[in-house]
């Protein structure tokens, strides 16, 4: 065998083996594994959301898998594990936030074994731990994918109880959608996002981060899109390649965006940015003049040969094309 299927090998048969131990819910919270014949130049990490399972990122894990990748989707610390949990016996997620820090550090380290760049992606909480691996490890990430990050709730109200109250909550699934992983949680423990939250959106005001993909909902109500644009301003001044998007309020996208299971009926949108995003060098100055122009009728190759922009656009032009258009629907 190669030293890169040594690798994998060992890092499933582990991985397998903590899971079964643990005694996981159900399929969708084992840890997810796309693997390609020989490392790659490219490898990405998915975290799924608070409360969540890997299930979350199938979809976008093997778009990105079908493009070459090698995708890693572990299941986050004290999720996924079977139990009767209630308001008594809440289920053991973490309430420290360094146990998710050592744990996504250890997965940016599994996935250099993989591939020669690194990118870090994913939803709600797992988008938080992106962030910080972003910031915390700016050379080593080469993009983050950032879905709804949690940096704070929608008000002022919610973000005092998160940050005071040690009640339990239970989500409520509206009917026909999906809910993956836990039905509630002990308030302390989404506790831990609030405060990594504000701790990004500072260090992101005065350091460096990896180039980062911001991606919100204007139809999002768990969190709040405002804290999303002050985080893409303040990456941006370090970093011109950043991107950020807000889906219209018309299209309805749920804060759990990434699959049609969990009610987003159009679930194709933000795995058609991130690929866009993952295989472009655009800057933001380059892909809002690119959309202007686009939308004032131009062609998408003129724009491209006159801007001298064909070396730094995504090789998959669907989701370029895909992605330019709707920057060009929030310029009209």
């Amino acid at each position: 065998m190669t030293a890169y299927t040594d690798v994998t090998t060992a890092l499933i048969k582990k991985t397998r083996a903590r899971e079964e131990a643990l005694g996981l819910r159900d399929d969708a919270c084992r840890s997810r594994f796309l693997l390609q014949p020989n490392a790659t130049p490219k490898v990405v990490v998915f975290f799924h959301g608070f409360t969540a399972a890997p299930a979350q990122f199938d979809a976008i894990g093997d778009a990105f898998f079908q493009a070459g990748y090698n995708v890693l989707i572990p299941l986050m610390p004290g999720h996924g594990q079977a139990g009767d949990w209630n308001d008594d016996n809440p289920p053991p997620l973490p309430e420290n936030p360094h146990i998710y820090q050592e744990f996504g550090q250890n997965w940016l380290e599994n996935a250099q074994s993989l591939g020669d760049r690194v990118l870090v992606g994913g939803l709600s909480g797992g988008s938080t731990l992106a962030a910080w691996l972003a910031l915390e490890h700016p050379q080593q990430v080469d993009r983050g994918l950032l879905f709804a990050p949690y940096l704070s709730g929608t008000n002022a109200l919610v973000d005092w109880v998160v940050e005071r109250m040690n009640v339990y909550f239970e989500w409520k699934t509206q009917p026909g959608v999906v809910g993956f992983g836990y039905s509630g949680f002990h308030m302390p423990a989404l506790r831990v996002f609030l405060d990594l939250g504000q701790q990004i959106l500072d260090r992101a005001q005065v350091q460096p981060s990896a180039p980062l993909l911001i991606v919100s909902s204007a139809g999002d109500s768990a969190v709040d899109s405002e804290e999303h644009q002050q985080l893409f301003q303040a990456a941006l001044k370090f970093q011109p390649k950043c991107w950020y998007h807000c889906f219209n309020r018309k299209l309805a996208i749920p804060h759990n965006m990434m699959t049609q299971l969990e009610g987003n009926q159009y679930a194709d949108l933000p795995i058609a940015l991130a690929k866009a995003y993952a295989e472009s060098n655009l800057t933001w100055n380059a892909i809002t003049t690119f959309s202007e122009r686009l939308q004032q009728g131009e062609a998408f190759e003129t724009i491209a040969k006159q801007l001298d922009l064909s070396p730094s656009l995504s090789p998959d032009l669907p989701s370029m094309l895909m992605t330019l258009r709707l920057l060009a629907d929030d310029i009209a």
